[in-house]
């Protein structure tokens, strides 16, 4: 019988099944305890797919973790690298949080998993919490792809979600890197970046719907203008051009605010207004709570 070549990790089998129930199950002592370590003998996944943290939330995390401990332990493995310590393979916000919070030992359970077998939970726990941003989201799904020769069809298995959801979320990453910081800035939703990867021009058109908030529905009329007319001149705003300047200022604030920040200027003079862009009330909870934090206050005076 020929030699069957290298076995890529059986990554189908799922979160649940990868990490085991948490309770030490009988002849399975040795693979599942609970155990604490001292906090600095942990590091970060570096294969984690999520790299921005929210900072409000994370402060949420420490205060309850100051109350009530952690309540549900990381799963780690042998730290390949350093003898000793241990790779954070889930809980890395609960581990950053207990640091906050000055923990200096943390509960964990010791999992023996592989490279692939570490990154899909890593992405797989945060996809359930929707933590990840669509372009971190992307980046996991190609590098599941690259590292390990998954196809889409069986990432479609394994993550729970549709092949042509993978499909678009891996196009964004074709997307000029001006465009895709967009994105990460919450500039752009998922939405308007998969609308403007056909576009001839997706940077000047990207620029043009942060100008004008235009909607996803209005962001696909005007590529289908842009591809009937590429010649024509889509950049032109309905308000006075902005230079390079107040652009980056923009991109500056909406990445530290987390949210989008639209810079109107008027037509002469140096007089303008500042449009901060919010979803929903948890937002504008959260983004008044940052405002705070920098000195300013959002309530009205009296």
């Amino acid at each position: 019988m020929a030699a069957s070549g290298p076995q890529k990790p059986n990554l189908g089998r799922g979160l649940s099944t990868l990490l085991g129930d948490l309770q030490p199950q009988a002849g399975d002592l040795a693979t599942v305890s609970e155990q604490l370590v001292p906090i600095e003998k942990l590091r970060p996944n570096p294969m984690q797919p999520r790299t921005d943290f929210d900072q409000d939330k994370l402060e949420e995390l420490t205060s309850s973790i100051r109350e009530k401990g952690i309540l549900q332990p990381l799963i780690v493995r042998p730290d390949p690298e350093n003898p000793g310590g241990w790779m954070i393979v889930a809980g890395e916000r609960r581990w950053r949080a207990a640091q906050k919070a000055q923990l200096h030992d943390i509960p964990v359970v010791s999992r023996d998993l592989s490279d692939g077998e570490c990154l899909e939970i890593g992405l797989i726990e945060n996809i359930q919490r929707s933590d990840l941003n669509p372009m971190e989201e992307a980046r996991a799904y190609r590098q599941l792809m690259d590292r390990f020769s998954h196809t889409q069809e069986n990432l479609s298995v394994v993550i729970g979600k549709s092949r042509s959801f993978i499909a678009n979320r891996l196009r964004l990453l074709n997307l000029p890197e001006d465009v895709q910081q967009r994105v990460r800035a919450h500039e752009l939703s998922a939405g308007h970046a998969r609308a403007l990867g056909g576009a001839p021009n997706p940077s000047r058109l990207a620029q043009k719907v942060v100008n004008l908030n235009l909607s996803v529905r209005q962001t696909e009329k005007l590529v289908r203008k842009a591809i009937k007319n590429p010649d024509s001149d889509d950049s032109s705003p309905r308000r006075a051009r902005k230079d390079a300047n107040t652009r980056i200022l923009e991109a500056a604030l909406s990445a530290s605010l987390k949210t989008a920040v639209r810079i109107e200027m008027a037509s002469k003079g140096e007089s303008g207004r500042v449009v901060l862009k919010y979803t929903d009330l948890d937002q504008l909870e959260t983004l008044c709570n940052r405002l705070r934090r920098a000195g300013i206050s959002p309530e009205p005076r009296n």
